[in-house]
């Protein structure tokens, strides 16, 4: 089972999309913090983590870079309307992580995540 690590400050945001990957049969656990996710992660594997970038108390390449410390297989997809932020090769984000601009569909998600996911 794949299991996905969702962070996003948004309520709303985070709702749909726990929804919509829950839908499509993953296993989701999310948070509206990068510190809370990061938590997390130290205490269980996941497959995929998928993060805001602009987040409170630990933004989304932190959280990445860190998560990637911690499991250099897990796979990192950015969720974000800035997407020149995690693409600035000075942002430390891992290198092979996807960013998805917003705003997106559902299926759109969906779809990256079963590619990125298929690729392991």
């Amino acid at each position: 089972m794949n299991r996905i690590l969702l962070a996003e400050d948004d309520n709303d945001m985070r709702r749909f999309l726990a929804k919509a990957l829950a839908n499509a049969g993953y296993d989701v656990v999310s948070f509206d913090n990068g510190k809370s996710a990061y938590d997390r992660l130290r205490e269980e594997p996941f497959t995929l983590l998928l993060t805001d970038i602009v987040m409170p108390e630990m933004d989304g390449i932190e959280l990445a870079r860190r998560a990637t410390e911690l499991d250099p297989d897990l796979k990192i997809m950015f969720i974000t309307g800035f997407a020149a932020v995690a693409l600035n090769p000075d942002s430390q984000a891992p290198k092979d992580a996807k960013v998805l601009s917003k705003p997106f569909h559902l299926k759109d998600l969906v779809r990256e995540v079963e590619k990125m996911l298929a690729a392991a």
